[in-house]
């Protein structure tokens, strides 16, 4: 069986193509638009650094935030006057949301959380020596800086 594959989102900005089918995680929520501030349904996808959202689940979605620039996620009920709702912010915006139930809100807050981590300049994963930066390798090296932490009696970091 054939599944339908979601048209991709493209950047009205940059013109760029953004693949959008099979998300990281996926799923709706309501939304409050930018210019009315009413709450809107949405569908969104989260794809690598990047949440689309859409009407429907099979359109091309038509707007993006790119977690690569978020400061925070967190949630905001009281900011929001809304339950279950939560808050994605950028230095230019910050993008208010609420889920169906409390458990679907931990789950986006946990999911783009994890996102804006690891699209951050100082995340390295498991068994990467890739560190912070434009792919400068700035890991550091545990033989040459292990005297620096030891506990001897020679050791600044630590009194005894």
């Amino acid at each position: 069986m054939s599944r339908l594959m979601r048209p991709p989102f493209i950047d009205p900005t940059t013109g760029v193509a953004y693949d959008t089918d099979k998300g990281d995680f996926e799923g709706y929520l309501t939304k409050q638009s930018m210019w009315l501030r009413d709450w809107r349904r949405r569908f969104f996808i989260l794809k690598g650094s990047r949440l689309f959202f859409a009407k429907t689940p099979y359109e091309a979605p038509h707007g993006m935030i790119d977690l690569s620039r978020c400061t925070t996620v967190k949630s905001a009920d009281l900011k929001a006057h809304k339950k279950h709702s939560f808050e994605i912010s950028t230095p230019e915006t910050t993008y208010l949301l609420y889920a169906d139930d409390e458990k679907s809100k931990d789950d986006w807050i946990g999911s783009v959380g994890r996102a804006i981590v690891r699209c951050s300049s100082t995340y390295v994963s498991r068994g990467q020596t890739q560190g912070v930066g434009n792919g400068a390798n700035n890991a550091i090296n545990e033989e040459e800086d292990s005297d620096d932490y030891s506990n001897s009696s020679n050791n600044p970091y630590f009194n005894d």
